[in-house]
């Protein structure tokens, strides 16, 4: 019997996918921000797709992720997968920035596997204290649940352990653009553009 092949959600140049990476607080949104302003991206952040999820009325993941969010782990990737491919679909967009996403190795490959392929990975690169000063004011207003020091110390924890290794793994097949993010929003985001010039955006 012939071996099937399994199929993608979206077919090999249907979606444009960048992966945003960074630890927390290296400035993702702010960046995704003003890139879904000039290049007409559709933004979806992982983060912000659970967090929706998990107050969602009747959800069946909600209790789950809230769990998750709290002790400052990762959500299982079915579930992480299952809303970032339903929010590609509902979107009708063919630009995608995925933000915060993948965390771990085996989240980056069931993704290129199961849903698309990505054309390159955006790593926000940022020291360690820089990111926690940040965390640490946004956390004054944010009403976040993991805007906190012990939060915040397991979330770099978690990235540097996961999350690297993933950055490791895209930069040897050449796809990955680093940027410096202890500088200015805006010098940060020239640097952002002049990579995204290397991969036809």
């Amino acid at each position: 019997m012939a071996e099937v092949t399994p199929t993608r959600a979206f077919k090999d140049g249907e979606v444009s996918v960048i992966f945003v990476l960074g630890g927390p607080g290296s400035g993702k949104g702010t960046q995704c921000a003003k890139l879904v302003q000039d290049y007409g991206f559709t933004h979806l952040s992982a983060g912000d797709l659970l967090r929706a999820e998990q107050t969602r009325p009747g959800s069946t993941y909600g209790k789950l992720i809230a769990d998750h969010i709290k002790a400052g782990t990762i959500v299982p990737q079915e579930v992480t997968l299952a809303l970032l491919e339903q929010a590609m679909r509902e979107s009708k967009s063919k630009k995608f920035l995925i933000d915060g996403f993948p965390r771990k190795m085996d989240q980056a490959l069931k993704f290129e596997d199961d849903i698309a392929v990505s054309k390159m990975i955006l790593f926000l690169d940022c020291p360690e204290e820089v990111m926690e000063k940040r965390l640490l004011k946004r956390g004054e207003t944010s009403g976040r649940s993991d805007d906190n020091i012990e939060s915040i110390k397991k979330r770099f924890k978690t990235f540097i352990e996961t999350s690297m290794p993933v950055v490791d793994m895209f930069e040897k097949q050449n796809k990955v653009v680093k940027v410096k993010c202890d500088q200015p929003v805006e010098t940060v985001y020239e640097e952002i553009k002049k990579g995204l010039k290397k991969f036809d955006f």
